[in-house]
């Protein structure tokens, strides 16, 4: 490999075509189905499909094939294959889906609207994970054009990821033929610590979802007359949630929630915590004096990586506060998201929330939690030597500096699903998710360069996987 031309190939194709079709794309609220129930309706998935579909027709890649896969009554799969050098099969994966818009985009900014600032991409979806499909092509490409030998490549981007992967298993199923046995498996849907190097997510947490319903009266009642003979639905809710969670820590209390963190893991974690810093907190928009729950980077790391930990995302039965009169109101409902260790069994985890807070309602008021699908964590199997070389080699080419190793917050369901149905593969998770890029919030964006620097290094180990199993 030629590391300038292959630099020169990736940053014209990214300057000249991605870029061009990445604001195109971002204009189009394709929101995944769990917030856009009438997508199939609205249309903006197929746009999407349409959009990314046509771009990769028009690659001149030899032997390049694209089939947007549909399944009745479910978000459509672009399947590309690249016939490689040998049978050796390399998968490489990615979403087209999105986060709904939120609020508090800044002036200038919008989830619609794409607009390049200091080298950043603002937009829904860019980074999250509308690049996906063109890195992943775009590294093949450069490869052709040095006559570089390759395996063979596989392309899944799916446009259900950010509603759990529901669609995706029924696809694996029908295309598992077609698929093979991949001994190297590419994500490009991850993040990285810092926008200096090439970056590789070691696991992944999983993820329980659901609705925690306290329901206390067939209507509301005049609060003067109310309280204190009727208990709040939120104050229910509250002590429900205070067997899960210790609110003054935010330490998750049942051990069942929780696993083991591997000595290497822990290990990993301490070196990366040396190399962010105060970046570890620094990132996030904190207000006035606000602090992270603790200045210890390993700790916040592992919180992060390691830890059950619990938000509540959403909330019904609050009328706006302009809006909020002297009501003692009938039901409180909160949508709970509950992070899990990446080796936690999402099933048996689900189940026993379920049970933690259904279970002895207090005052006798109904309470029910309706669970979402659970999210399959992941955690990387050993890294082999050839590619732990690759991966240190194109950081160094491409980044000028060493690679990475790093867990991640996020869930990627298909990673846990993958790990099991192929065990011996390698894995190579990374993407463009860095400080303040804020995938699910307001002003995400896309760092360019670091776009660019990652579809080289992708070329670059798609190139030493060929040489490794060649021999």
């Amino acid at each position: 490999m030629e590391t300038q031309k292959i630099r020169d190939f990736v940053d014209s194709t990214w300057d000249k075509s991605i870029l061009p079709s990445l604001k195109k794309y971002i204009t189009i609220p394709n929101v995944s189905p769990a917030f856009d129930p009438d997508w199939q309706k609205n249309g903006h998935m197929d746009k999407a499909v349409d959009l990314i579909s046509h771009w990769i027709r028009s690659r001149e890649i030899p032997g390049l094939k694209l089939d947007v896969v549909r399944l009745e009554g479910r978000t459509p799969l672009l399947f590309m294959e690249v016939p490689g050098d040998r049978e050796e099969t390399v998968l490489l994966y990615g979403h087209l889906d999105k986060q709904p818009p939120m609020e508090g985009w800044v002036e200038g900014l919008g989830p619609w609207t794409p607009v390049v600032r200091e080298d950043k991409l603002y937009g829904r979806g860019g980074a999250d994970d509308g690049y996906a499909a063109f890195t992943a092509i775009t590294a093949i490409h450069a490869l052709k054009q040095q006559a570089i030998p390759h395996a063979r490549c596989v392309i899944l981007i799916e446009a259900c990821e950010e509603s759990g992967s529901g669609d995706l298993p029924h696809y694996i199923e029908m295309l598992e033929e077609r698929i093979g046995s991949p001994s190297l498996i590419i994500c490009l849907d991850s993040g990285c610590g810092n926008y200096d190097q090439l970056w590789v997510t070691t696991s992944l947490r999983g993820l329980i979802g659901g609705t925690l319903t306290v329901s206390i009266l067939s209507e509301g009642v005049h609060s003067g007359d109310g309280t204190g003979v009727v208990p709040s639905s939120f104050r229910i809710l509250r002590k429900i949630l205070s067997r899960l969670e210790n609110q003054d820590t935010g330490e998750i209390i049942p051990g069942v929630f929780s696993a083991s963190i591997p000595e290497q893991r822990i290990e990993q974690t301490g070196k990366t915590a040396e190399i962010l810093g105060s970046s570890i907190y620094d990132k996030f928009p904190l207000v006035g004096d606000m602090k992270p729950v603790t200045l210890d980077g390993r700790e916040l790391l592992l919180n992060r990586t390691w830890r059950p930990q619990l938000e509540i995302t959403g909330a019904d039965g609050f009328p706006p506060t302009a809006q909020a009169g002297n009501v003692l109101r009938a039901s409180t409902a909160a949508k709970v998201s509950l992070r899990l260790p990446p080796t936690t069994d999402p099933d048996q985890a689900a189940a026993a929330l379920k049970q933690l807070l259904e279970k002895d309602p207090p005052y006798g008021a109904r309470v029910t939690f309706e669970a979402d699908t659970p999210a399959q964590g992941w955690n990387a199997p050993a890294v082999a030597p050839w590619l732990e070389e690759s991966v240190r080699q194109a950081s160094s080419d491409f980044f000028g500096k060493e690679a990475c190793y790093m867990g991640e917050g996020g869930s990627i369901p298909f990673m846990g699903m993958l790990g099991e149905k192929f065990p011996q593969a390698q894995f190579l998770i990374t993407g463009l998710l860095g400080p303040k890029s804020n995938a699910h919030g307001p002003n995400e964006f896309l760092d360019i360069p670091t776009g660019k620097r990652l579809t080289s290094c992708t070329a670059k180990v798609l190139e030493d996987h060929f040489k490794h199993f060649s021999g």
